[in-house]
């Protein structure tokens, strides 16, 4: 370009200085934009719109200060650009400022600035000024929709990112294949099937049935709340996979104890030239612990790093230590935190406490947590466990000594609760609860469950129930939450319909004991999302295998 006079040329620097930005050599980017004799507003835009995209926050936020002060002026998509990074830095503050000075340059209800701007506040914590925001927005783009369903997906408020999409729909907005795996994403939360269902047919209705983005977020729902077959169907009719596609329907199956089928599902993987990541061989190996598959498991951890290139993570020792423990060879487990290559992690440690509850190795099981103290010293779930292995071995003594821990700490669980979702309504159900409309319909019929179970071997556990948390845990072992939502769910829903339930805390064995049974009397298939995994229930059997 020097020797045909092009270097004077404004334009060509900047499309070369684009050029490099498009193929991510920003070093090179860098470079060249330092050696330019002169800059425009096209040169600053497209350097810092470069460092934005690769993720260097910092050095887009330094060179925007400098253009500031020589141009004082700014595109919208400049701003748009700059408000991106305050996002990826989580500074609000930095938001803000970008928001007054859009609105002082004329540009603050741009559509790309606003957009920006409602992801910004989402992700910053302030779902209020991102509402507000979009209530502005003269013009409510799908990217709009997007954003702020997607806000009020990210802090938890699943029940109101509903509300904006059937609000998005009702009004005419135009859905893409995102706002789909939005809503399906939100729906795995919920537990609620219903909703997904409708998100599907619209999927399909809408032309992006084919979407590999919003058919693997189906394929993750279905899966993970007991509708595995349905699952591979969405699978199947993929024309397109990805790794996480196929992680999705791993995970299904090994979710539900169906783990020879999450193997053979890998092999076919593997078999079509798509190349595991850990997430991969995280899902197997789980799938292969809750299956008792043992020798599978040994073999695929072993290929990880000869084979495939993957170098075992501490949580997929995580796995094969609880894949040990299920077969009772704690001193194995322990042998294999030892040798591990790598400083041993609470995820590792947990494993082997909960190994040592079900087997009952108390003395195995206080050195594990003791461990999880001095990582997690305000963990309460961690000395719960430890708790419960003492009360099952009859040693009361210690058993005092770690509620007498627990107190000194202050440290108090809150109580369980226990959500449903019937014909696109959520119920929610504390133990003892007598605050739902149908109360003592749903009473009665736990007395009744009760009484049926009874007859076929059930017998509360009291000696499980926990002695920290709210007293109705205690008075009420048949009316835990998990019984409630249960006895609800069967009142309002057909008999052929399985149950879903999503539990704030891990179950109980009193509940996992009675919830087996309930699906014998009921012929129902119930599946529970708890604190820790999933639970499918099926013909007096968890898919758990009674580990968890």
């Amino acid at each position: 370009m020097t020797n045909n006079g092009f270097e004077q040329d404004q334009y060509i620097r900047n499309r070369v200085l684009l050029m490099h930005v498009k193929c991510g050599m920003m070093l090179d980017a860098r470079r060249l934009f330092d050696e330019m004799p002169e800059k425009n507003l096209v040169s600053w835009n497209t350097i810092v719109a470069g460092l934005v995209d690769s993720g260097d926050y910092v050095e887009a936020v330094g060179l925007f200060l400098t253009m500031w002060e020589e141009f004082s002026e700014g595109e919208s998509r400049l701003f748009a650009t700059m408000i991106r990074a305050s996002a990826g830095l989580g500074l609000i503050s930095l938001g803000k400022q970008l928001h007054s000075c859009a609105l002082k340059m004329g540009v603050g209800e741009d559509i790309f600035v606003s957009c920006t701007l409602i992801d910004m506040y989402s992700k910053c914590g302030s779902i209020e000024d991102a509402q507000f925001v979009f209530d502005d927005m003269p013009d409510k783009t799908t990217v709009g929709w997007n954003s702020i369903i997607a806000g009020y997906a990210l802090h938890g408020y699943s029940e109101e990112a509903l509300s904006m999409y059937y609000e998005m729909r009702d009004s005419g907005g135009k859905m893409d294949h995102f706002t789909f795996s939005i809503v399906v994403r939100i729906c795995t939360r919920l537990a609620s099937l219903e909703h997904a269902k409708q998100a599907h047919a619209g999927l399909i209705r809408n032309g992006f049935g084919l979407d590999i983005v919003a058919n693997t977020a189906l394929v993750d729902f279905y899966s993970k709340w007991g509708r595995v077959e349905d699952a591979r169907h969405v699978f199947d009719d993929m024309p397109k996979k990805n790794v996480i596609s196929w992680n999705a329907l791993i995970q299904g199956y090994g979710n539900h104890g169906r783990g020879q089928e999450a193997v053979e599902v890998f092999e076919q993987m593997i078999s079509r030239g798509m190349a595991p990541n850990h997430v991969t061989f995280l899902a197997v190996l789980s799938a292969c612990s809750r299956s008792g598959l043992s020798e599978h498991g040994w073999e695929i951890f072993q290929s990880m790093s000869g084979d495939h290139k993957v170098k075992p993570r501490p949580m997929h020792f995580a796995c094969m230590i609880e894949l040990l423990g299920r077969e009772g060879l704690l001193d194995e487990a322990f042998a294999l935190i030892r040798g591990a290559p790598f400083k041993p992690t609470v995820n590792m440690w947990a494993a082997l406490l909960t190994a040592c509850r079900v087997h009952e190795n108390f003395e195995l099981g206080k050195l594990a947590a003791e461990k999880l103290y001095g990582m997690e010293p305000e963990k309460l779930s961690n000395y719960i466990v430890l708790l419960n292995i003492y009360n099952s071995s009859g040693n009361t003594k210690e058993a005092a000594e770690v509620v007498h821990t627990l107190r000194k700490k202050g440290l108090t669980m809150r109580p369980a609760c226990t959500w449903i979702d019937i014909n696109r309504s959520s119920h929610v159900f504390l133990s003892g609860d007598k605050s739902h409309a149908q109360t003592e319909e749903i009473f009665q019929k736990v007395e009744s469950l009760m009484a049926k179970i009874s007859r076929h071997g059930y017998v509360p556990q009291e000696r499980h129930l926990l002695p920290d948390v709210d007293e109705r845990e205690v008075r009420f072992p048949f009316h835990h939450s998990e019984k409630l939502a249960i006895a609800f769910g069967l009142i309002n829903t057909p008999e052929w319909t399985p149950l879903q339930l999503v539990q704030s805390h891990r179950i109980c064995n009193d509940c996992h004991n009675a919830i087996k049974l309930i699906t014998v009397v009921t012929g129902r298939e119930i599946v529970v999302r708890d604190g820790s995994r999933f639970h499918h229930f099926v013909g007096g059997k968890c898919s758990c295998g009674d580990y968890w």
